[in-house]
C-alpha cells in the first residue's frame, strides 16, 4: 500500500475509532450536536492548514483519553506510540482541579511538541467557533468572554509552528470577541 493511501486509511480508521469512543457524547452547546463533529472539525482544520497525517490523526483522537474510557495503551496499540504520545501531550490531567488544568495549559503550551501545538491550536479554534455559534448551556456572557481570553493566552504559547493555523486562530479569536462585544 502506498504511503498516502496508508495515511488516509489510518485517518479514516481514527475517525471511526473516535466516533465509537464518543458515540454517547454531545457538545455542551444549545444545539447539542454529536461530539464527534468537534473532532472532525479539529481534523479538518489541521488538514486544511497543512498539518501532517500524525497531527490529523491525533486531532481526531485528542479527547479520547480525557473524555472516554480509552487508555494511552489502547491508543498505542491501535495507532502506534507516536500518535499516543501526541494525544497524551494534548490531554489535560483530569485528576487536577479545573483551575490548575487551565493554568497548566497556559504554562505548558510553549514546551509542547510541534504536533501537539497544532492539535491544541485547532482545538481552541473549534471551541471558539462553538462559543460564538452555540455557547454551552448555562454559560453567561462573562464566562464566555473569560474563556475566549484564556484560549488566547493558551494560543500565544502554541504559535509559531504553523503560520496558517496561527492566522486562523487570530481571525477566529477576533470574530468571537467582536460577536461577544456586540451582545453587550
Amino acid at each position: 500500500m502506498e504511503a498516502h493511501t496508508a495515511s488516509l486509511a489510518t485517518i479514516i480508521r481514527a475517525a471511526h475509532f473516535a466516533a465509537r469512543a464518543h458515540a454517547a457524547q454531545r457538545r455542551k452547546g444549545e444545539a447539542g450536536e454529536p461530539y464527534v463533529n468537534h473532532l472532525l472539525e479539529v481534523a479538518e482544520l489541521l488538514a486544511t492548514h497543512g498539518a501532517p497525517p500524525e497531527a490529523i490523526i491525533a486531532g481526531l483522537l485528542h479527547d479520547t483519553v480525557e473524555d472516554t474510557e480509552v487508555t494511552e495503551a489502547e491508543l498505542a496499540r491501535e495507532f502506534g506510540p507516536v500518535i499516543a504520545a501526541i494525544v497524551l501531550e494534548a490531554t489535560d490531567d483530569q485528576a487536577l482541579p479545573k483551575e490548575i488544568r487551565k493554568a497548566n495549559q497556559v504554562r505548558h503550551a510553549p514546551a509542547k511538541s510541534a504536533e501537539a501545538k497544532r492539535v491544541k491550536l485547532a482545538d481552541k479554534i473549534s471551541n471558539l467557533r462553538a462559543i460564538a455559534a452555540t455557547p454551552p448551556t448555562g454559560w453567561n456572557h462573562a464566562r464566555r468572554v473569560e474563556y475566549v481570553g484564556w484560549a488566547g493566552r493558551v494560543a500565544a504559547g502554541l504559535k509559531g509552528v504553523n503560520p496558517a493555523l496561527d492566522a486562523a486562530f487570530e481571525a477566529t479569536y477576533r470574530a468571537t470577541m467582536a460577536r461577544l462585544a456586540a451582545e453587550e
